[in-house]
């Protein structure tokens, strides 16, 4: 990494050395680490959906199975409660200290949170303690989670070139994907080898135990890693007591925040819950909608999610390097268009006896999440700028991820009480809806540098050309605030006319 020689005050001219160009080793040591450190998040997710049948009788062992059910995914949904709290408190941190140490600390209550699951003794074993010890544990996670995602997102958005960070990005919900296919592979595993008594009696808590190697080495590889350019100048700054860079941005609060930046908050908002609404109706909650609702067994509903998973992960990076090209907004459109038009379709092909069709209902859903998780990483930070970047999309984000974080206990409720199976679908339409809005006032952020921030380039040759599309976009920028004034100009030249004719109508003005 070639940090800029200097940073240039509000009314210094830019020049070639305030453009950063990255490493090429640490770019890939920064996006490795924070893509294992969200794989192992979604390791857990996922073991999680395709576990709760096993923890709705260990844990709620007196309720009818479909209660078991709603009562497992509804532990699975109460943690997002707390995900704001989370997302404050580490975004809050994130500023001030830095994105680094924020992502070690995540990745160390994520990865013990998740190994106590695995501790913890039956229902009847200790009672009512055991579904209690289970609720802690998943708000340790849900604490946790509040600020991992958008730190890791942060991190590869800060660290990557301007042309490159829709592809870099999109490696981190890779790392998602791999973590669902290994948590669910694992679990088919156990099933396989073991039996279904066994498993049921303790072969459960294997994948649980697994997250302890797994968060010590993400600590590993986040503790090893540098912190971010973006961040790095924004210290530097502070440090060398810059009293008009203090003055020009004063450490701004949540709701200042909220005011300032309110379009920016509500379209993080819309991206996240489509994205999110559909990847956990997908990947949490249709394990479930296959077994309980459709007949089929666990391990085939397994199989056929892990194949349609294995598809999503040769999509995310093409969708990612696509949209360094023509843009993110277009990816946003195309995927809520496609659940609006293929949602019934979709489950309509689901809900056949056939395996063919099933799967590739899935998979149709499964390329339209990838519109989504394709472009999130690269487009969220982009929203703002870096003295608030943490707090400002942490929060954000985890306010929305209530509501789809509630995906798989909704659903699971609707379908029971409804005896309809397209519940799903409709609500996935309703989630894209909001993905519609959402695109029509979601600036176009490809190939631009993070709002506030210099351009980060991957060589001296890339640097020199951002640096002339910088001019170009400042020349274009005050070719708009000339017809601004001019604009002005006319009004107050008409203003004064009208008041000219008026005090020429009354005789004691003048």
């Amino acid at each position: 990494m070639t940090p800029p020689a200097g940073s240039s005050a509000a009314n210094d001219p830019l020049g070639i050395d305030d453009i950063t160009v990255i490493d090429p080793a640490t770019l890939k040591k920064s996006v490795t680490a924070a893509a294992l450190g969200n794989a192992m998040e979604w390791f857990d997710f996922g073991v999680y959906g395709f576990v709760a049948y096993a923890l709705g009788q260990v844990f709620f062992p007196s309720a009818s199975p479909a209660v078991q059910t709603i009562a497992a995914l509804g532990t699975f949904s109460i943690p997002f409660l707390v995900r704001p709290l989370g997302g404050v408190f580490f975004g809050i941190i994130g500023d001030r200290l830095g994105r680094q140490k924020v992502l070690s600390l995540t990745i160390v209550i994520m990865a013990v949170s998740t190994f106590c699951i695995g501790l913890i003794p039956s229902y009847a074993t200790i009672g009512i303690w055991a579904p209690v010890l289970l609720l802690l544990c998943k708000l340790a996670q849900g604490f946790s989670v509040g600020g991992e995602y958008t730190g890791a997102a942060i991190f590869v958005a800060e660290y990557a070139p301007d042309r490159r960070r829709g592809f870099l990005g999109s490696w981190l919900d890779f790392g998602s994907i791999v973590g669902f296919v290994a948590g669910a592979g694992l679990v088919v595993l156990l099933q396989s080898m073991m039996g279904e008594p066994a498993f049921l009696d303790w072969g459960w808590r294997v994948p649980f135990f697994v997250a302890g190697p797994l968060g010590l080495l993400g600590l590993y590889l986040r503790h090893a890693v540098e912190e971010t350019p973006a961040f790095t100048q924004h210290l530097e700054k502070m440090e060398q007591g810059d009293k008009g860079d203090v003055q020009d941005h004063p450490r701004v609060s949540i709701r200042e925040i909220a005011h300032k930046y309110r379009k920016a908050l509500l379209v993080c908002m819309g991206m996240v819950l489509v994205t999110n609404v559909t990847y956990y109706m997908l990947l949490t909650y249709m394990p479930t909608y296959l077994s309980s609702n459709l007949g089929y067994s666990q391990q085939n509903g397994v199989m056929i999610i892990i194949a349609v998973m294995i598809g999503m992960l040769f999509v995310q990076p093409v969708v990612g390097f696509l949209s360094d090209k023509i843009g993110r907004r277009p990816f946003l459109i195309a995927g809520s268009l496609g659940l609006v038009v293929l949602a019934v379709p979709s489950f309509a092909l689901i809900g056949s006896d056939s395996a063919p069709r099933i799967f590739l209902g899935l998979l149709i859903l499964a390329v339209i999440l990838n519109c989504f998780t394709g472009v999130m990483a690269s487009t969220l930070p982009a929203l703002f700028p870096t003295r608030i970047r943490y707090s400002a999309l942490a929060s954000s984000f985890n306010v929305a991820i209530i509501v789809a974080g509630l995906t798989p206990t909704i659903a699971a409720l609707l379908v029971e009480r409804t005896d309809n199976l397209m519940v799903p679908a409709f609500y996935l339409m309703v989630a894209a809806v909001i993905g519609l809005l959402t695109a029509v006032f979601l600036p176009e952020t490809a190939n631009r540098p993070l709002r506030g921030d210099t351009p980060n380039a991957s060589s001296a040759q890339e640097a020199a050309v951002l640096l002339q599309e910088t001019y170009d976009r400042i020349e274009q920028r005050v070719e708009d605030v000339d017809a601004d004034i001019l604009k002005l100009e006319a009004d107050l030249e008409a203003l004064r006319q009208k008041r000219e004719r008026l005090v020429g109508q009354h005789p004691e003005l003048e």
